[in-house]
């Protein structure tokens, strides 16, 4: 299994995050560490480094810390995504965010920036790692305009079924389904009706845990793996084994 959005490096772990990546270990193929900011981004590589062959880092700019960064700050953080291109996985989280941001202003500058990562992916030809909340549909129509993009990843897809079937015209767009499946009856109907060929899977760590008091941490997507089984009546070797897959399609890992 691999948990495909998750960051160790926050300082939710700094008290554990070697028993925590040991935990991890024990029970999954790979992590896929998503960075957020231009520091997290060098905590991110570094993290993997150290963790060679089990730790895959990406470099994002998260769409509701960055809608107010100076045109200074996001050139440096692409500077830095684009010198270290080759040792990162995918370009993510980014995004937009339209629970958080209600703004028209905010939700502009926000694509903005997205649309600039997004052109980055599209020159590299790197797989590209979504934060979208309550925008899935104007993210898909965006996308739609790049033909060099060689993947997509709708992380934590909360969208309609109407979008994910749209999703899936494209054999390269992929939707992550987190430990959320376990207590979110929405993402449990929404799993029935989306094949597994476009799933992928990932706990977003350290939140979306079973409970409020609990901090998620990669060991756990084995429970979104478990309940996806559980849905879709289906033996859970089958699901690792079609989600892994998928996982290191999309990665290259």
């Amino acid at each position: 299994m691999i948990d495909t959005h998750c960051h160790i490096d926050f300082e939710d772990y700094n008290n554990d995050r070697t028993d925590v990546i040991k935990r991890a270990k024990e029970k999954l193929d790979a992590v896929i560490n998503s960075g957020t900011n231009l520091e997290g981004n060098q905590t991110v590589l570094n993290l993997s480094k150290e963790n060679e062959g089990f730790i895959y880092p990406t470099f994002g700019f998260h769409p509701v810390t960055s809608q107010e960064c100076t045109a200074e700050e996001l050139h440096e953080a692409q500077k830095h995504l684009i010198d270290n291109i080759n040792d990162i996985v995918a370009i993510g989280e980014v995004g937009m965010d339209f629970f958080y941001v209600k703004d028209k202003s905010l939700r502009a500058r926000q694509k903005e920036i997205f649309t600039s990562f997004i052109e980055i992916a599209n020159d590299y030809k790197v797989p590209l790692l979504m934060h979208v909340r309550d925008c899935e549909k104007k993210a898909l129509n965006l996308i739609n305009e790049y033909e060099d993009l060689p993947y997509a990843v709708f992380h934590c897809f909360s969208g309609s079924l109407k979008t994910a079937k749209r999703i899936m015209e494209h054999d390269n767009y992929y939707m992550s389904f987190s430990t959320m499946l376990c207590y979110s009856q929405r993402h449990q109907e929404l799993i029935k009706d989306i094949p597994l060929d476009h799933v992928l899977t990932e706990t977003d760590s350290p939140y979306l845990a079973m409970t409020k008091e609990e901090r998620n941490e990669p060991a756990n997507v084995v429970k979104a793996c478990e309940k996806i089984a559980e849905i879709k009546e289906m033996d859970l070797n089958t699901v690792d084994e079609i989600t892994t897959n998928n996982a290191k399609r999309v990665f290259n890992i």
